[in-house]
């Protein structure tokens, strides 16, 4: 869920309990796009009528501009305006709504869109950025109060994109450097939003210049961001692999590692892994090792896994098939380290691909295909690819079928 809810005129929002102590109260006009809420309402019972559980996600990176105008996430009035349409559309679509995500990734918002700028709302400000990671987890917090109290009985959680830093077991007599340069590296992908979901701090070991300054953070802020969710999203691509080397002298496969780190460290690609057409890795054990780390941090929370999935170059055989074999190898892999991971004890609780269709992807446009349906972008035309096949066997049998010896099979 959207843009197409998030337009403002006439309604007068209430001052709500939910809100931090001295918070300033909301007293605006503000209006509420009732055909967009009717399309999700007729949505949510097509879904329903054919056994689906509705999940709703309230923030995937789109806001209405008349708010960025005001400052976007940077702005602390955002946080608060984001719980008042929260309350909003849980009153509207609260009794079909199994499943809420307050926010989605907030951390490619915060430094794809304010720190680095190749997502909206396109700045590079590394102040603004920081401020921004402190307003998404507060419009998490407030927003997940809110729909408690519209919607009592509401299963609440938050997506975060999160990359396991794994480093190289050939140390060279760097252990402890790498060491260090793993804890930066994981307190910057991970634990900036990680640790104050679940342990109401910002992480130790996070460089200076990411975190909020002090200012920023009001009394209560910090509980509101920590209160318990029912649910943990996560949304897994690709780890991170450190070794030592010179990141003034990159060799191939070779990147610099996350600023904070000293000297004597880079990322790097293992040669023995294959790259999806992002460039990103193809690791399925790092998934299998994340979901574990979670269910340390997390004693019992159940996980999802929100997003999984490969872009590939897919295309109609002359027969009108799309054989994606490479996104069936990927899934395979994937479900079946998150299948292992329920083996030892992890409390996955569903897995969801990424994506259904192929679509609009952000800053590349419609290059990149990460559906299981192919789109035929001038015509709308919609063929269900070959591994919707494979995804369909999966979730009827809820089961993994074993790997096979070798690929493509």
């Amino acid at each position: 869920m959207g843009s197409q809810l998030g337009q403002l005129n006439g309604r007068l929002f209430r001052p709500t309990s939910y809100l931090p102590k001295g918070s300033s109260r909301i007293r605006v006009f503000l209006t509420v796009n009732q055909a967009g809420l009717d399309h999700y309402k007729a949505l949510l019972d097509t879904l329903a009528e054919r056994g689906i559980s509705g999940a709703a996600t309230l923030f995937h990176w789109d806001l209405p501009q008349a708010l960025q105008d005001q400052g976007g996430w940077a702005s602390r009035d955002i946080a608060l305006r984001f719980a008042e349409y929260a309350a909003v559309v849980g009153e509207a679509l609260g009794d079909r709504v199994e499943r809420w995500i307050t926010v989605n990734e907030p951390l490619v918002v915060t430094d794809l869109g304010y720190r680095v700028g190749v997502h909206a709302p396109g700045l590079a400000d590394a102040a603004a950025a920081a401020a921004t990671t402190h307003h998404l987890l507060l419009g998490h917090g407030l927003a997940t109060a809110a729909l408690r109290a519209a919607v009592p009985g509401a299963q609440v959680g938050i997506t975060l994109n999160l990359t396991p830093v794994l480093v190289s077991p050939n140390a060279n007599g760097s252990a402890d450097v790498l060491e260090r340069a793993r804890l930066v590296a994981d307190a910057t992908h991970n634990g900036v939003f990680l640790e104050p979901l679940l342990f109401g701090r910002y992480p130790e070991h996070a460089p200076a210049a990411i975190l909020p300054p002090a200012e920023l953070i009001h009394d209560g802020d910090l509980a509101a961001i920590s209160a318990p969710i029912d649910f943990l999203g996560v949304n897994y691509y690709r780890p991170q692999h450190l070794r030592p080397g010179d990141p003034a002298n990159l060799r191939l496969r070779e990147y610099p590692p996350v600023p904070g780190t000293e000297d004597g460290v880079v990322e790097y690609y293992p040669r023995d892994m294959e790259l999806t057409n992002m460039d990103w890795l193809i690791d399925p054990e790092g998934l299998y090792q994340l979901l574990v780390r979670l269910s340390h941090d997390a004693p019992g929370l159940p996980l999802y896994i929100t997003e999984n999935g490969r872009a590939a170059e897919d295309y109609p055989n002359p027969d009108g098939r799309v054989d994606d074999l490479e996104r069936i190898k990927f899934l395979h892999q994937h479900l079946e380290a998150c299948a292992r991971a329920v083996r030892d004890g992890v409390n996955l609780a569903g897995y969801y691909v990424w994506s259904l269709l192929d679509n609009f992807e952000w800053a590349y446009g419609y290059q990149k295909r990460f559906g299981i349906v192919y789109v035929d972008f001038p015509s709308g035309r919609r063929i269900p690819k070959a591994s919707s096949a494979f995804f369909a066997r999966v979730a009827s049998e809820n089961a993994v079928p074993a790997l096979p010896a070798a690929w493509p099979v």
